[in-house]
């Protein structure tokens, strides 16, 4: 875990949030914690949805005008990946990776004006939970293709 603080301290983009969450134990399973009202980065709620990615697949780039997201991964894993577009933004231009899933149970909270997307990992669905500050409005998001577009990243896996 040093390795992600470390990582993440040289590579965040001014807003995002890494929050480890806590997982619990025992006999009967387990409990995951995704997000509480007494959080440091819970402002209200909007909505909170489940998205899946099979391996391979990319979801992205989209952003946000007024929308912040908690993204938190349950079960698989994935690769989120955001790019900081916001001109008056003291990281704009900065990409910032984070892996997070099963084997890296962090909360990632993306401010509005920061592409994000997603790429799942391994051989197995990941599910996605989002929880957002406000609803969905169709009018707030931008889109861009994950592959043709004017950002500088590649979603290809770094096997070396």
């Amino acid at each position: 875990m040093d390795n992600l603080k470390e990582y993440s301290m040289l590579k965040t983009i001014e807003g995002v949030i890494i929050t480890q969450k806590k997982i619990i134990c025992d006999d009967r399973g387990r409990i995951m914690h995704i997000m509480k009202s007494q959080d440091d980065n819970y402002s209200q709620f909007g909505e909170v949805y489940i998205s899946t990615v099979y391996p391979g697949i990319v979801k992205g780039w989209h952003l946000h005008d007024k929308m912040t997201l908690n993204y938190v991964v349950v079960k698989g894993m994935i690769k989120f990946a955001l790019y900081d577009a916001r001109k008056n933004s003291k990281t704009f231009g900065l990409i910032q990776e984070v892996y997070l899933g099963e084997h890296n149970y962090v909360q990632v909270t993306v401010p509005p004006g920061v592409w994000n997307g997603f790429m799942g990992l391994g051989a197995e669905e990941a599910l996605v939970i989002n929880f957002t500050d406000i609803p969905h409005d169709p009018h707030e998001i931008h889109r861009c293709d994950p592959h043709e577009n004017d950002i500088p990243y590649s979603w290809k896996i770094k096997d070396r």
